[in-house]
């Protein structure tokens, strides 16, 4: 559409709710900090090592996707250099025009330059901070970015995860997530993390829905009482769709759509992994044709090769959306965020509504 052009889409205020840290780095930062620490990369340069990370995610599968992570995690291993990635990431999404961001990752990931789950939030955290002067002071682009913290769904230290978010959660960390490969871990292995954190009255979300199908979303809903769904794409195998064009939801999806929980789809990472063929065949078109509670989301930045800008403009082209329907998921993101309420009301009628109607 004429009126959202590249240069508009970067001036729409925008809301990011799933995103990974250890997957937005800059490819010149991986590089800087890898041969500090002499860990050996597949390209020598910038544009060739961003290149990579994105035709190596660029699968079709899960698993494959997520072993690129392992060049990111490995230069993340001090607080200097957390700090630095946390600060920069903050940049990188205010220049984008992002507004308000919550950020995950995992901290048990990177405990092996002998820092504590404790040191590992704290230099984030610092990092966060760092960025949020930066952008709101110097370059006038304010913004708010909390945590996530992750627990490692083949792994078994959910509970200590889920306690450290209760430790910090007035300290910049503002919900709990596990992530991982799907298939063989069900969200259910970590009960007594989610059964913790509900009676310390602690919001989460869970990975589920991605790259497995229902029982992983009914679990994540059911068992676990998820508050949002990282990705929830899979919903859409509950969904049918007859040769008249007339919709019917199965239960599941029903109880999903009327219950308003939050879907954080990730467009173009779920081309990569396998989860949709493309951004027109997207189940996020019917999802929002439906009025599911929709989030738009980048979910590994340098992976995927994206920007918040990005995925709003190939909903653009894939489906003609204007500001009106931008509008709509930025907010449904706002109201989903684990903000306070009032923080929250104060965004939407502040910045992301003023936002729009300057635009308009």
């Amino acid at each position: 559409m004429a009126e959202l052009t590249a240069a508009a889409l970067g001036l729409v205020p925008k809301v990011l709710l799933h995103d990974h840290l250890d997957g937005g780095l800059r490819p010149a930062t991986v590089l800087e900090l890898a041969a500090e620490i002499g860990h050996e990369l597949p390209a020598a340069d910038a544009e060739s090592l961003g290149r990579w990370f994105t035709e190596s995610a660029d699968s079709g599968s899960l698993v494959r996707y997520l072993e690129t992570f392992q060049h990111t995690v490995a230069v993340m291993q001090s607080a200097e250099n957390l700090r630095r990635v946390a600060r920069e990431c903050v940049e990188d999404l205010a220049a984008d025009g992002v507004v308000y961001a919550e950020i995950r990752y995992a901290p048990e990931q990177h405990l092996e330059g002998g820092l504590t789950l404790a040191e590992v939030v704290e230099a984030v955290q610092a990092g966060f901070e760092d960025g949020q002067s930066a952008s709101g002071r110097s370059r006038g682009r304010p913004i708010v970015v909390r945590q996530l913290l992750t627990a490692m769904r083949h792994q078994a230290n959910s509970r200590e995860i889920a306690e450290l978010v209760v430790a910090y959660r007035d300290r910049g960390v503002v919900g709990f997530d596990i992530a991982g490969a799907e298939a063989g871990y069900p969200p259910t292995r970590h009960l007594d993390a989610f059964e913790y954190l509900q009676r310390e009255n602690a919001h989460f979300t869970i990975h589920a829905g991605e790259a497995f199908g229902l029982p992983s979303i009914w679990e994540a809903i059911q068992w676990c009482g998820a508050d949002r769904l990282g990705h929830g794409v899979r919903i859409i195998d509950d969904i049918s769709v007859e040769p008249d064009g007339s919709v019917s939801l199965g239960r599941l999806a029903a109880y999903v759509r009327d219950k308003r929980i939050p879907l954080e789809l990730c467009p173009h990472s779920n081309i990569q992994t396998g989860a949709a063929a493309s951004i027109a065949e997207h189940p996020i078109g019917l999802l929002v044709q439906l009025r599911f509670r929709v989030t738009l989301n980048t979910d590994n930045r340098l992976m995927s090769g994206t920007s918040m800008s990005r995925e709003m403009g190939a909903l653009v082209d894939a489906f003609g959306y204007g500001l009106d329907d931008l509008q709509w998921m930025t907010v449904n993101a706002m109201k989903s965020a684990f903000l306070g309420f009032e923080e929250r009301l104060a965004l939407i009628n502040s910045v992301i509504k003023p936002g729009y109607a300057a635009l308009r």
